[in-house]
């Protein structure tokens, strides 16, 4: 069974960074695209980053582009999500997941991923 474990949220005041992680297993994980997303309290949740299979392709809601990087460990079935600059909208629970295809018309979509994980919270302040 696929498991996703978040794990780097926490409390940062407006313009600092943090770094998420996103731990798989019960899976090939090189073998899977992954994503980010988010949640804040009474919104939707909006796709944020994914990544290749290899790595070698990335893509970036237009409100997280230049300030976000996605990355990716196959090595340590790892998924990361550098986020510098934060602002007080970046507030949400973040959210890993895992998709079997990678195709940019589906990723930005929840419904392109087949496992989540629990999410985890990111507070900015200002």
């Amino acid at each position: 069974q696929v498991q996703l474990v978040e794990s780097g949220g926490g409390l940062v005041q407006a313009g600092g960074s943090l770094r998420l992680s996103c731990a798989a297993s019960g899976c090939t994980f090189s073998s899977y695209a992954m994503g980010w997303f988010r949640q804040a309290p009474g919104k939707e949740r909006e796709f944020v980053a994914a990544i290749s299979w290899s790595g070698g392709n990335t893509y970036y809601a237009d409100s997280v582009k230049g300030r976000f990087t996605i990355s990716r460990d196959n090595a340590k079935n790892t998924v990361y999500l550098q986020m510098n600059s934060l602002k007080p909208e970046d507030t949400a629970v973040y959210y890993c997941a895992a998709a079997f295809r990678w195709d940019t018309k589906v990723v930005v979509t929840t419904y392109g991923y087949d496992y989540w994980g629990q999410g985890t919270q990111v507070t900015v302040s200002s």
